[in-house]
């Protein structure tokens, strides 16, 4: 029985399927946490989805920003990108099986003593804020209020977080934090444009994990969402985009109860533009 974290796939299926021959995956023994961004920008989102069903509680799965953008895209509530790859699914016979199941996926999941996420977690929210608020966004997700939620989701205001927000705010916030997140201020404001690596924050930024006080601090977390930052490896932090569909490769991280985690990776033959 074996535990792995495996970073962004973004419809890259054939680098996935070289990477579990690696390790030997068996859906019958091992659990595989996927950290986001499943599809988009690669070539084969819908072979992704469906192998990913296929595993059934064998792949525990993250919902990443690109994830929620197919769902919003196939809504009818936002305009495809003109690098967007989602064709596959939209088109699909089996297009609403993959898309309910997408939606049905988790915005953090607390496994094995880690926190995962796809983007980051405001300094001001505790282990157990986090995980409260990101059932907040699955249930509005899984539920009836889905086409409304998508409409309201987009957006960079408010951009940061107050115990007193409610409604399609609050939620904004949650899923700009969860899934966007890469630098904020020292207050928890959040910049959702920089992208760039670790020593790139412009001027007054930080960020997310080395912001002074966060709440989350000794609470090891499991990340992806940022390429240019790729593998990082702290005490209680773990960054596993190494941007596959960028010309990288897929990452997997088989856990260790020693912390004697184990990296494996392999080559992605894609070799798309950088971008989100």
């Amino acid at each position: 029985m074996a535990y792995y974290l495996i970073g962004d796939l973004q419809g890259c299926d054939a680098p996935l399927g070289r990477l579990l021959a690696k390790i030997a995956f068996s859906p019958s023994r091992d659990t595989l946490y996927f950290l986001g961004d499943l599809v988009n920008r690669g070539p084969a989102s819908d072979a992704v989805l469906r192998r990913l069903m296929g595993y059934g509680d064998s792949a525990q799965c993250l919902l990443g920003n690109h994830d929620l953008s197919l769902l919003a895209v196939a809504q009818g509530n936002r305009a495809p990108h003109r690098n967007d790859t989602m064709d596959s699914i939209l088109g699909a016979a089996d297009r609403d099986a993959m898309l309910d199941w997408l939606r049905h996926r988790a915005m953090a999941i607390h496994a094995h003593g880690l926190l995962m996420v796809h983007g980051g977690v405001l300094p001001a929210w505790d282990l157990r804020q986090v995980l409260a608020l990101a059932g907040e966004v699955e249930a509005v997700l899984r539920g009836p209020q889905l086409p409304d939620f998508l409409a309201h989701m987009y957006g960079n205001q408010p951009d940061h977080w107050d115990d007193a927000l409610g409604g399609w705010d609050r939620l904004r916030v949650v899923v700009n934090a969860l899934t966007r997140l890469r630098f904020c201020t020292p207050e928890g404001v959040m910049d959702l444009r920089a992208s760039g690596g670790l020593h790139k924050a412009p001027p007054g930024l930080l960020p997310w994990f080395d912001v002074p006080d966060r709440r989350t601090a000794g609470v090891p977390i499991a990340f992806g969402h940022w390429s240019t930052l790729g593998y990082l490896r702290r005490p209680d932090l773990i960054s596993l985009d190494t941007g596959c569909v960028w010309g990288g490769c897929l990452s997997a991280l088989r856990l260790a109860p020693d912390g004697r985690h184990e990296l494996i990776q392999e080559q992605c033959e894609q070799a798309q533009a950088p971008g989100e």
